[in-house]
């Protein structure tokens, strides 16, 4: 199957553990539930936008340790797992991810296979070069740049996620930015963005588009250089909110897909996060795009 969309990250084991209250330092605090659950945001945003009908392919590196349970979920929902690759002798990434009762949340990381990809000799390129999108997240930037200075004939998206201080310093992220047409972040992303490229606004990074999510006060995006506000669609209740942000970027795929324009499947994507945080875990409340559209339905007919 040819790709709409191809998807750059890591497929990661999320332990995630609740908790009434986060622990002072040197102190600990007892843990009401724990899960584990298929994670990080390539799967993610693939496994949504592949349920939304977007022929998506993911491209990462696991380790052998790779749940076989999670590698079958990937593939039942339709995800092109030909470049999928399972690498000897290394770890699966794993985030262990703790929310306390008022949802904020805390996590920490093992990078694993997807961290070193420049080491690993093999270049994942095959999906992207026949992509009409491509969607570069977390992982191992010199290798994100050389593929993507590779890719001719796709839309590509950097979207750094919460790698962007620690990764994407020293020159890096103005040169991703420069090999891309598409830039996605949240507040505090898009507040290092201007940090790192001395932009007073998001509209002058000069992309043909910038989205920032503000979780539920909605998200803003620069088409153009034009702003626009997107506004929130409710859930019916809030459970976690654990890959909310990979439902907004699925659904936003999932509107392109659909020949919807740019704040057309803005609005889809917001429509779409708002069934990931009614659950626990990003991949638990998966919706159909009928749903999705009876949700986006309203702020469409706005639009």
């Amino acid at each position: 199957m040819r790709p709409f969309l191809s998807v750059y990250g890591h497929v990661s084991i999320d332990q995630i553990i609740s908790v009434r209250e986060f622990p002072r330092p040197n102190t600990s605090v007892d843990v009401l539930s724990k899960q584990d659950k298929l994670g990080g945001i390539a799967s993610n945003i693939s496994v949504m936008a592949s349920a939304l009908g977007v022929p998506t392919a993911v491209c990462a590196f696991v380790g052998e340790d790779f749940p076989k349970k999670f590698e079958q979920f990937i593939k039942e929902h339709g995800v092109i797992t030909d470049e999928f690759v399972k690498v000897e002798g290394m770890d699966t990434s794993t985030a262990l991810i703790v929310n306390d009762s008022h949802l904020d949340q805390t996590s920490c990381f093992l990078q694993g296979a997807m961290g070193c990809a420049s080491s690993l000799g093999k270049e994942l390129l095959k999906n992207a070069k026949r992509s009409s999108a491509v969607h570069f997240s977390t992982g191992d930037p010199d290798y994100y740049m050389r593929l993507m200075s590779q890719i001719d004939s796709a839309k590509i998206t950097f979207d750094p996620a919460q790698e962007i201080r620690d990764k994407w310093k020293d020159g890096k992220f103005q040169r991703a930015l420069d090999l891309s047409d598409r830039f996605f972040c949240n507040e505090y992303e898009a507040m290092v963005a201007k940090e790192y490229t001395g932009a007073d606004s998001l509209a002058d990074l000069k992309k043909e588009l910038v989205v920032c999510t503000k979780g539920e006060k909605g998200s803003e995006a620069y088409i153009d250089g034009k702003k626009i506000d997107i506004p929130v669609i409710r859930p019916k209740k809030v459970v976690d909110p654990t890959g909310a942000g990979h439902a907004y970027r699925a659904g936003f795929y999932a509107g392109l897909f659909r020949k919807y324009s740019t704040e057309e499947s803005l609005i889809i994507a917001s429509a779409t996060s708002s069934f990931a945080v009614e659950a626990v875990g990003a991949l638990t409340n998966i919706p159909t795009w009928d749903q999705v559209m009876e949700r986006a339905d309203r702020e469409l007919t706005r639009s």
